[in-house]
């Protein structure tokens, strides 16, 4: 990758990306590394920002990284129970997932799933869809009885994502798993990301969300924090409900091999080349 030239650089990256000195201190420094990104479902209602997204991705792709990309899918969950007049029901924030909510859930996930193939494709880049239906990676453990068909991840493919990423294809990977009896299973997305990010000891996992990032007291953005730090903002509550799902995924992640966690906001322009390219990163970046 460090072989590339400026002027190949030029006709790959955005002229409103990060600064070019900076893109190619970081290619050297990601060169053998591994990226996972979340890309949030909540984020991605606006198509403008699906494309965005898109982009970044066939952007990191056409520079050599190794990225995994794990997408969630709540809002258009939500619109097709809606259309069969199913209202959800949620505990710690996971749906209450019974045989009728699973089947549309899957159905949703894979076709989410393909349209990001697809559009990725388009673009130049190669990616394949995993989930429940096609290569199946996650096995899993049921949450609770009480959640129905939600799952956790108990064991992730490794080898089978090793070898997509090996030949420079983008696994897109659907937050679905299998139980006893082949069974497909519901995963919070952040949770399968977590998982997976953890089970291949990547360097980064990002997570887009619709949010700028951690805030402190004064809903101003902190941009480096440690593992130490982030539980005493719990316990003084500057960190509350709604962020705590995703701070414990990330608590997760930097305890067991991954070497920082960023979470950022999907809503801004090539958010995803400013966190991995650049000096000031996009988010917050969360550190053991």
């Amino acid at each position: 990758m460090s072989s590339l030239k400026e002027e190949d650089l030029k006709k790959i990256l955005p002229e409103n990306g990060p600064p070019k000195e900076e893109v190619y201190k970081y290619i050297e420094k990601y060169k053998n590394d591994l990226i996972v990104i979340k890309y949030g479902g909540n984020v991605f209602i606006d198509r403008s920002i699906f494309n965005n997204f898109i982009s970044d991705i066939n952007i990191l792709n056409k520079l050599g990284l190794s990225i995994v990309v794990v997408h969630g899918g709540g809002p258009r969950i939500k619109r097709e129970l809606e259309k069969s007049n199913i209202k959800s029901k949620f505990i710690r924030g996971l749906r209450i997932t019974d045989k009728k909510i699973i089947d549309i859930v899957e159905s949703v996930l894979i076709n989410f799933n393909e349209d990001i193939v697809k559009s990725l494709k388009d673009k130049g880049s190669e990616a394949v869809s995993l989930h429940t239906k096609n290569n199946n990676i996650i096995e899993i453990l049921p949450e609770a009885e009480e959640l129905g068909f939600v799952g956790v991840p108990n064991k992730i493919n490794n080898k089978l994502l090793e070898k997509i990423v090996k030949q420079n294809i983008i696994p897109i990977i659907s937050p679905l798993g299998l139980g006893e009896k082949n069974q497909t299973y519901n995963i919070n997305g952040d949770t399968a990301a977590g998982a997976i990010a953890k089970s291949l000891k990547s360097r980064r996992l990002l997570l887009m969300t619709n949010v700028e990032g951690v805030l402190d007291k004064e809903k101003k953005l902190i941009e480096e924090i440690s593992s130490s730090e982030i539980l005493e903002m719990i316990k003084d509550e500057t960190i509350t409900e709604g962020m705590i799902p995703k701070i414990n995924t990330c608590l997760d992640a930097v305890n067991n091999g991954v070497t920082a966690v960023g979470i950022i906001d999907g809503r801004k322009q090539h958010s995803i080349l400013f966190e991995i390219f650049s000096d000031k990163g996009s988010g917050t970046l969360i550190r053991k």
